[in-house]
């Protein structure tokens, strides 16, 4: 049997790992307060560059702080340095249609809709990771879909295109996650991070050039935001790294879905949004279909672990 003093390691770990999800998530969603606000004088493009560009320095303190980097000689080159750029380039996507979706829609509505994406990487798996789903994961898969439907409401008076923009976010950010995987399992975290990041900057940067959208940044205190949008962003990535660290990621996704109330009391508080109306009963169907795949996901993780006797 596991000794108590170890139990409580567990639970000690577990706890530290629920509170830096939670860290994370909120802070996901003040970086998306400060796109909002900003987006209202700059093209989303530009914020998007300005992110990843100050996003760098919270990736190159996870590098340097890491453990596991330093231990294998600090290596920079991996093998599969084509797919970590392209992992950044389906995030810098993904920045882009997210950005410009809470620009035209209430901040809990738009972060609600990225909410799919457990959704999404489980039916990613399937092509990429040949991975089986089962009865259960395929209910969570319809639920979820079917919530969104319900928030985008398409057809009806309601509906307008850029509901679709958080969708699209979700896909981009599910890619990213699922091709994860495939990296080889020697690579720190850390510069598989790294490797993100750079792509990223670089996926942003073409889209603004290719655009043309940028602007003179008007003011110091704008110059404070575009920072903090990095650096909050960035350190939100750290939190979640350290988060999964010390627990599975299937025991914490239920947690992040406190990222729905985070979004909803922000925009009430900062914009005067309140979409009670246009969220519920979609939302629930959403987060059920997420916990059902965190359920399945737990349980099979303890079925195949086996049972350590002492």
């Amino acid at each position: 049997m596991p000794s108590p003093t170890h139990g409580n390691t567990l639970m000690n770990h577990f706890a530290r790992a629920v509170a830096y999800v939670l860290l994370a998530i909120l802070l996901f969603d003040l970086q998306g307060v400060f796109i909002k606000f900003l987006g209202a004088r700059y093209p989303v493009q530009q914020l998007a560059g300005f992110r990843n560009i100050f996003g760098l320095i919270p990736s190159l303190l996870v590098l340097l702080l890491s453990h596991d980097w330093h231990s294998r000689g600090r290596m920079l080159k991996i093998r599969q340095w084509r797919l970590g750029l392209l992992r950044g380039l389906f995030i810098a996507v993904a920045q882009f249609c997210f950005y410009l979706s809470i620009t035209k829609m209430a901040l809990a509505t738009a972060t609600t809709l990225t909410y799919i994406s457990p959704v999404l990487i489980t039916m990613l798996s399937i092509p990429i990771l040949r991975h089986s789903v089962g009865l259960w994961r395929w209910l969570a898969v319809v639920v979820g879909f079917v919530g969104v439907l319900i928030i985008m409401a398409p057809g009806s008076e309601v509906f307008t295109p850029y509901s679709l923009l958080p969708v699209v976010a979700a896909f981009g950010y599910s890619l990213s996650t699922v091709c994860v995987r495939l990296f080889d399992g020697h690579n720190p975290t850390a510069l598989i991070n790294m490797y993100a990041s750079a792509g990223a900057l670089l996926g942003s940067l073409a889209i603004l050039f290719a655009t043309s959208g940028y602007q003179t940044v008007e003011s110091l205190q704008d110059w404070g935001m575009l920072l903090s949008t990095g650096m909050v962003g960035g350190f939100a990535v750290l939190a979640l790294i350290n988060a999964y660290r010390l627990a599975r990621p299937s025991s914490l996704s239920p947690f992040e879905y406190f990222g729905i109330p985070f979004a909803f009391i922000l925009g009430w508080l900062f914009f005067d949004e309140a979409p009670f109306e246009q969220l519920i009963p979609g939302v629930f169907l959403i987060v059920a279909g997420g916990m059902l795949i965190a359920w399945r996901e737990r349980k099979k993780h303890i079925e195949t672990t086996p049972a350590h006797t002492e």
